[in-house]
């Protein structure tokens, strides 16, 4: 990405650690926490959830460290390709579709950021790298939120309380990667 070097490994190392955390969440699908608690009942819902936030946290940290040594090309399949599927599973299935649209943007903007990246090859910061910027706001506006949103739902439960222990692990590694989201964003 075009931040310093710094930010891009600790970036790398937050949304490395949020993908793998849903990693063994793929093996055990009736442990796993649903997006809003609903899918649950439903583990297939539940695998793919985890298995899109693998391939994001992974992705993203990958894209993080390695920024213009890969190809664009490579990112843009990378990302387009679970984005069309997410998108095209959304309009077909009511049940999850909120959580899918949600993969989908988040699949397209990391194929946005790829595109944006091979206008500076080495991975520098110039005036011309910086994507088309109300397209870049719109997305920074809409990680933010939802940071705030899922940070907000990690604190408490529906009942109240504080949520303690695993319960709260899959919100966590949701707000580590619309945190990661905003912050490549903010880097272009």
């Amino acid at each position: 990405m075009h931040g310093p070097t710094l930010v891009n490994w600790l970036l790398a190392l937050l949304t490395a650690t949020a993908g793998a955390t849903c990693l063994p969440r793929l093996r055990h699908p009736s442990c796993a926490a649903a997006p809003h608690g609903a899918h649950r009942a439903h583990p297939p819902l539940a695998r793919e959830s985890d298995a899109a936030e693998a391939l994001m946290g992974l992705g993203m940290a990958a894209m993080a460290v390695t920024g213009a040594t890969v190809p664009a090309a490579v990112w843009a399949v990378l990302f387009g390709l679970p984005a069309a599927v997410f998108l095209l599973a959304a309009l077909q299935t009511p049940r999850g579709r909120g959580h899918r649209l949600h993969h989908a943007v988040g699949a397209l903007a990391m194929t946005y950021l790829a595109l944006a990246m091979t206008v500076s090859p080495a991975g520098h910061h110039h005036p011309a790298a910086a994507g088309a910027p109300l397209l870049t706001g719109a997305l920074l506006l809409y990680f933010g939120g939802y940071a705030l949103w899922t940070g907000a739902r990690l604190l408490r439960t529906p009942a109240g309380t504080l949520v303690v222990g695993t319960t709260g692990l899959p919100q966590a590694c949701r707000l580590a990667m619309g945190i990661g989201m905003f912050a490549m964003l903010l880097t272009m």
